[in-house]
């Protein structure tokens, strides 16, 4: 038997798959995935609401879906086969994204007990993982780490790792869209449709002085609502690039495709919303060709940013921004939970501009959802969670973090905005940003890391709470520049100001790894390096972090 508990990623499984980086050994392999697909089987069985939605007692459907990762195929006919030989059944849908694996739940034409999709995200080559769903949404934590124990506690059976068959589950297909994909994307031009359908008729009623009424079906839609509209797409060669050919394309935008061809080298740059190389390219695609909106995709769909007509970026808080105020028009004055490196400026901008609350919450996309959830569960309206890393999950959809959806959003207000001579770039022109802003993730060198990065939080917080001139020396030093947020819900987070600089810092652990990231912004040029030179006598102390990342 193996110990499979630090494949665990929070409510994800993650690991190496593949040979080829040194140091990194493959621990995520075929026999590793089969037991984790006959634990998943078993642990819907144990779940007294799958068995009630089951139309056979006992008899369990998997939907499984993959990103192009070179070790997908193997990976998926493995997990297969240890979902068949715990009874389930399972429906292969292919190359997929993560979203569209959750809606196998929902999908009358499909209604699976759960799905799988095996992605690492924006991981190297080398990395896999799989990430789960029942008809509820995203497995927790919690559910993850039973499922692993599960699995650790199958023995190497043959009935267990019989009818492994990589060839049965191949790449061949990948220029086509599986029923659940082609029913996905139906499913996202029906949103556009009806969302421009909407919209029209609203405006032809307002000119013609009548009133709407209220459930009236949309009898005039346009089936091309999205000509003369000029997008680009960049799916980074990851499983994105349906959105550009079978999603906008049929209903009539001018489509310029990057990277749309699956590719598990990812051959081109990172999928992933966050990375600079990937935004400064689809930046100068959208200006290249005279863009009126450009959308980009993590490899797996399930977070996204954009980039507006001026060919500049909408990521991280502007993303934040653009889909509060998508949210806010339709569900005014309700609450924003975001993730903890938010920037105050966004604050002013979702509090302000929009009149909405605003909660910073910790980092993590289930870590806010759930917030948002348990929000609404106690009575407060919350109709988005969401990441400055793009993972959007909104209360009219699941809950669900999922990149296409935000985009398509994206998409009808652009196409909106455009009949009125607009571009995407008004809606959140009166968000501010720093002068200045900088990431520095310094490593923890201790096998005890968790421990440590406590202990450095601890002592933080204590030298800046103190008064200037206390019994604790130089640390004394820190509260007469730096001032506690309150609430913060994760690491420490405190405001400078020294006369000349003001801005704030943000320290936390990393969610996973022996790391300790410092989020800085400040209102003055080179304002980072103000703050960071302040907070480097105080960290240099300890020895186990990497605090000389701080000298810039």
């Amino acid at each position: 038997m193996s110990d499979y508990s630090k494949l665990q990623n929070g409510s994800d499984i993650r690991g190496v798959a593949l040979p080829g980086i040194p140091g990194e050994d493959v621990n995520l392999d075929s026999a590793a995935a089969a037991k984790i697909g006959a634990a998943f089987a078993r642990w819907l069985g144990k779940d007294a609401g799958v068995a009630a939605r089951s139309e056979a007692p006992g008899k369990i459907c998997v939907a499984v879906g993959r990103d192009p990762r070179l070790s997908g195929a193997d990976l998926a006919a493995s997990l297969t086969a240890g979902l068949q030989s715990a009874g389930a059944s399972v429906v292969n849908c292919g190359l997929a994204s993560t979203p569209a694996m959750f809606m196998s739940t929902q999908f009358d034409n499909f209604k699976c007990q759960g799905a799988v999709m095996i992605t690492a995200s924006h991981l190297p080559f080398n990395r896999n993982g799989f990430k789960f769903f029942t008809a509820e949404g995203g497995l927790n934590k919690e559910d993850i780490k039973e499922i692993l124990t599960i699995a650790s506690s199958i023995g190497d059976s043959p009935d267990v790792l019989k009818n492994v068959d990589s060839e049965s589950i191949s790449d061949d297909d990948a220029g086509t869209l599986s029923e659940l994909m082609e029913e996905y994307c139906a499913h996202l031009r029906g949103i556009i449709i009806e969302g421009l359908s909407s919209s029209s008729s609203a405006k032809e009623n307002q000119v013609a002085g009548s009133t709407p009424v209220a459930g009236e079906a949309i009898s005039h839609a346009s089936e091309l609502p999205l000509v003369g509209l000029k997008i680009v797409v960049d799916a980074g060669n990851g499983a994105g690039g349906f959105y550009a050919d079978h999603v906008l394309a049929p209903l009539g935008a001018e489509v310029t495709g990057c990277f749309l061809e699956p590719d598990g080298n990812f051959p081109n740059h990172i999928p992933n919303p966050e990375n600079a190389e990937a935004m400064a390219s689809i930046c100068g695609a959208v200006k290249e060709h005279a863009a009126d909106l450009g959308i980009i995709f993590d490899t797996d769909v399930d977070r996204s940013a954009a980039v507006d007509e001026n060919g500049k970026e909408i990521a991280r808080n502007g993303i934040v921004a653009l889909a509060a105020a998508l949210v806010s028009e339709k569900h005014p004055g309700t609450t924003v939970v975001t993730d903890s490196i938010t920037s105050d400026e966004l604050s002013f901008f979702l509090e302000e501009s929009l009149g909405m609350k605003h909660l910073r919450f910790k980092r993590g996309y289930k870590n806010v959802i759930n917030k948002s959830i348990e929000l609404n569960e106690a009575g407060e309206a919350s109709y988005l969670a969401i990441e400055t890393s793009g993972h959007a999950a909104i209360k009219d959809n699941y809950f669900l973090d999922d990149g296409a959806y935000l985009a398509t959003l994206i998409v009808i207000k652009a196409a909106q905005l455009k009949a009125e001579g607009k571009g995407i770039s008004t809606m959140i022109s009166s968000l501010a940003e720093p002068e200045d802003a900088c990431e520095v993730r310094m490593k923890i060198d201790s096998e005890d890391f968790g421990g440590v990065g406590d202990r450095i939080l601890e002592d933080l917080k204590a030298a800046i709470s103190v008064d200037a001139g206390s019994a604790m020396g130089a640390a004394a030093d820190l509260s007469e520049v730096f001032s506690l947020v309150e609430p913060n819900y994760e690491g420490v987070r405190a405001n400078y100001n020294d006369g000349e600089v003001s801005g704030w810092f943000l320290l936390r652990k990393s969610l996973h790894d022996p790391i300790m990231p410092l989020n800085i912004e400040t209102n003055q040029k080179d304002g980072c390096k103000v703050i960071a030179a302040a907070l480097k006598d105080f960290l240099s102390a300890y020895s186990e972090l990497e605090s000389k990342k701080l000298d810039f």
